[in-house]
């Protein structure tokens, strides 16, 4: 009879036990599933308040160090704002629209085959119709009309012409490999000062410098290497652009200023 009453003892507090604990179970669940709506907002308002920090801080590197290396990353930014002037501006010179323009050469075509040089030489004259198709063939049509043997001689007059414009065009272009050749260069030296800067805070701190302290100098030293990369990259990608498609077009004007001037050889010969 006592071991019936103990069994049933144990089993009513053992059942307690059970109805307790899961009580708390679905309690925290409760609580977890009230706080999961939440924890998103906050993550996505904790990740924009650290990325704009992290904005801040590079602000901060980029203009609050040394005033040589301040001078430095102004003249890498400058140069940038250089490139891509030069950059815009060969992408509206340096085309098939501005070197061969097609109604000039049609045009030019139309009176060298009438026999009409000395039209063909004012044409080319006026200011309106220069180009790299009239600058060769001026220079050939002068060669013909000013030597008795200019029909054999006016080949010879179209390939220095032709030379002289494409040395010219590749000057032109010169300024964007100076400024790829160079902004590494910059970079290379902001990042020397910096790490001057971080070791001069080292003596001074006689070896006990904190990560704070160095974090100047170092940040100063990566971002003028970053921003002199970031300038050369696109700048020589676009001078190798720009060399070559002046190569095309050069050796495209060739052929159709061979065609235009064609026949004065048939007329002499």
């Amino acid at each position: 009879m006592f071991l019936s009453f103990r069994r049933i003892v144990l089993t009513s507090i053992f059942t307690i036990a059970l109805c307790f604990t899961g009580s708390a179970g679905l309690s925290a669940q409760e609580g977890e599933d009230l706080v999961d709506p939440v924890t998103p907002a906050a993550t996505e308002v904790a990740e924009n308040n650290s990325a704009q920090g992290s904005q801040n801080r590079v602000l901060e590197l980029l203009f609050t160090g040394d005033p040589l290396g301040i001078a430095i990353i102004a003249l890498i930014i400058l140069l940038s704002f250089v490139s891509v002037y030069f950059i815009i501006e060969h992408m509206l010179s340096i085309s098939k629209r501005k070197l061969m323009p097609e109604d000039v050469l049609a045009e030019l075509e139309q009176r060298i085959a009438r026999g009409e040089i000395n039209q063909a030489i004012e044409f080319c004259y006026q200011p309106e119709n220069y180009s790299l198709i009239s600058d060769v063939i001026l220079a050939g049509l002068e060669r013909y009309q000013s030597s008795e043997f200019g029909f054999a001689e006016y080949k010879s007059a179209v390939e220095e012409a032709g030379e002289d414009f494409t040395g010219r065009l590749y000057r032109k272009t010169e300024v964007l490999n100076v400024i790829g050749q160079i902004s590494p260069m910059l970079g290379l030296t902001g990042t020397v000062l910096g790490m001057i800067s971080a070791f001069m805070t080292i003596a001074e701190k006689e070896g006990m410098a904190k990560p704070e302290e160095l974090a100047g100098g170092i940040g100063e030293a990566l971002i003028t290497t970053l921003l002199g990369l970031l300038v050369a990259i696109p700048t020589l990608v676009a001078l190798s652009y720009f060399r070559n498609k002046i190569d095309s077009l050069v050796a495209e004007a060739g052929k159709r200023v061979e065609r235009a001037l064609l026949p004065l050889a048939r007329k002499r010969s």
